[in-house]
Protein backbone atom coordinates (compact mmCIF):
# COMPACT_ATOMS: atom_id res chain seq x y z
CA UNK A 1 0.00 0.00 0.00
CA UNK A 2 2.57 2.58 1.05
CA UNK A 3 4.87 1.63 -1.85
CA UNK A 4 2.14 2.68 -4.30
CA UNK A 5 1.68 5.95 -2.46
CA UNK A 6 5.43 6.65 -2.54
CA UNK A 7 5.45 6.03 -6.30
CA UNK A 8 2.48 8.40 -6.63
CA UNK A 9 4.36 11.10 -4.69
CA UNK A 10 7.43 10.67 -6.89
CA UNK A 11 5.31 10.93 -10.04
CA UNK A 12 3.66 14.12 -8.77
CA UNK A 13 7.04 15.69 -8.03
CA UNK A 14 8.38 14.77 -11.46
CA UNK A 15 5.26 16.19 -13.15
CA UNK A 16 5.25 19.51 -11.26
CA UNK A 17 6.30 21.84 -14.06
CA UNK A 18 6.71 24.95 -11.90
CA UNK A 19 9.12 23.19 -9.53
CA UNK A 20 12.76 24.34 -9.73
CA UNK A 21 15.05 21.47 -10.72
CA UNK A 22 17.12 21.78 -7.54
CA UNK A 23 13.99 21.48 -5.38
CA UNK A 24 12.76 18.54 -7.47
CA UNK A 25 16.04 16.67 -6.96
CA UNK A 26 16.01 17.43 -3.25
CA UNK A 27 12.44 16.22 -2.82
CA UNK A 28 13.02 13.06 -4.84
CA UNK A 29 16.04 12.28 -2.68
CA UNK A 30 14.05 12.87 0.48
CA UNK A 31 11.18 10.71 -0.78
CA UNK A 32 13.66 7.94 -1.57
CA UNK A 33 14.98 8.20 1.99
CA UNK A 34 11.42 8.23 3.29
CA UNK A 35 10.64 5.04 1.39
CA UNK A 36 13.59 3.22 2.96
CA UNK A 37 12.65 4.41 6.44
CA UNK A 38 8.96 3.59 5.98
CA UNK A 39 9.81 0.06 4.86
CA UNK A 40 11.73 -0.45 8.08
CA UNK A 41 8.98 1.13 10.17
CA UNK A 42 6.23 -0.89 8.49
CA UNK A 43 7.68 -4.12 9.82
CA UNK A 44 6.72 -3.17 13.38
CA UNK A 45 4.37 -0.19 13.08
CA UNK A 46 2.35 -0.59 9.91
CA UNK A 47 -0.32 1.95 10.79
CA UNK A 48 2.29 4.60 11.53
CA UNK A 49 3.97 3.88 8.18
CA UNK A 50 0.63 4.30 6.40
CA UNK A 51 -0.11 7.57 8.21
CA UNK A 52 3.27 9.01 7.35
CA UNK A 53 2.95 8.17 3.66
CA UNK A 54 -0.65 9.43 3.59
CA UNK A 55 0.34 12.82 4.99
CA UNK A 56 3.44 12.99 2.78
CA UNK A 57 1.16 12.45 -0.20
CA UNK A 58 -1.32 15.10 0.92
CA UNK A 59 1.44 17.60 1.69
CA UNK A 60 3.14 17.02 -1.64
CA UNK A 61 -0.17 17.46 -3.44
CA UNK A 62 -0.84 20.79 -1.75
CA UNK A 63 2.69 22.11 -2.23
CA UNK A 64 2.86 21.24 -5.93
CA UNK A 65 -0.58 22.35 -7.03
CA UNK A 66 -0.76 25.30 -9.39
CA UNK A 67 -3.20 27.30 -7.25
CA UNK A 68 -1.73 27.45 -3.77
CA UNK A 69 -3.95 27.28 -0.71
CA UNK A 70 -1.56 28.07 2.16
CA UNK A 71 -4.03 27.13 4.89
CA UNK A 72 -4.61 23.68 3.36
CA UNK A 73 -0.87 23.15 2.88
CA UNK A 74 -0.27 24.11 6.50
CA UNK A 75 -2.91 21.62 7.68
CA UNK A 76 -1.34 18.86 5.58
CA UNK A 77 2.14 19.71 6.87
CA UNK A 78 0.87 19.67 10.45
CA UNK A 79 -0.49 16.19 9.81
CA UNK A 80 2.82 15.13 8.30
CA UNK A 81 4.93 16.34 11.21
CA UNK A 82 2.35 15.02 13.66
CA UNK A 83 2.52 11.58 12.06
CA UNK A 84 6.04 11.05 13.43
CA UNK A 85 5.37 12.35 16.93
CA UNK A 86 6.43 9.73 19.41
CA UNK A 87 8.88 8.15 16.96
CA UNK A 88 11.76 10.53 17.71
CA UNK A 89 13.50 8.11 20.06
CA UNK A 90 12.72 4.77 18.44
CA UNK A 91 13.00 5.90 14.79
CA UNK A 92 15.02 9.14 14.68
CA UNK A 93 15.94 8.80 10.98
CA UNK A 94 12.34 8.82 9.78
CA UNK A 95 11.59 11.77 12.02
CA UNK A 96 14.49 13.69 10.51
CA UNK A 97 13.49 12.84 6.92
CA UNK A 98 9.86 13.84 7.53
CA UNK A 99 10.90 17.12 9.10
CA UNK A 100 13.17 17.91 6.11
CA UNK A 101 10.34 17.12 3.70
CA UNK A 102 7.98 19.35 5.68
CA UNK A 103 10.43 22.27 5.62
CA UNK A 104 11.07 21.90 1.89
CA UNK A 105 7.36 21.71 1.07
CA UNK A 106 6.57 24.59 3.40
CA UNK A 107 9.12 26.76 1.64
CA UNK A 108 7.44 25.94 -1.68
CA UNK A 109 4.09 27.11 -0.37
CA UNK A 110 5.29 30.62 0.40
Amino acid sequence: MFQDRIQHIEARIRAAQHLPEETRRELLGLISSLQAEVETLAATRGEDAQSITHFADASTHEATRAEKKPEVLQAALSGLTGSVMGLETSHPAITQVVNRIAVTLSNMGI
